[in-house]
């Protein structure tokens, strides 16, 4: 039964990032002129933070890091807030994850 609810939200989850990407290729052109070279370097730069930020939660290293950064999560916070569903849908998360990062609170 578990693995059916699992199954279900990877599925939502999936389209729901499947649905969110066309909307971020739509880009004015007024956007298109203020983005730069310059300007994606940040960012890349703050994912590289955000990521190094989740390390020093309990339990988490560098991969399930990364794997909650491309999930969706941008904060310690949302993490920590998070349902314990929406963490096991993120790949490479399991349940002594969740259990560490529940200690947390």
């Amino acid at each position: 039964m578990f693995s059916k609810i699992l199954n279900k939200l990877k599925s939502i989850l999936s389209k729901k990032s499947v649905t969110e990407k066309p909307k971020t290729k739509k880009v004015t052109k007024s956007t298109k002129k203020t983005k730069t070279a310059k300007t994606s370097k940040p960012k890349k730069q703050d994912s590289k933070k955000v990521i190094e930020s989740f390390k020093s939660l309990p339990g988490i290293g560098a991969k399930s890091a990364k794997a909650l950064y491309d999930a969706g999560f941008k904060t310690t916070n949302q993490i920590i807030s998070a349902k314990d569903e929406e963490l096991l849908a993120v790949p490479g998360v399991g349940i002594n994850l969740v259990k560490k990062l529940r200690d947390q609170k």
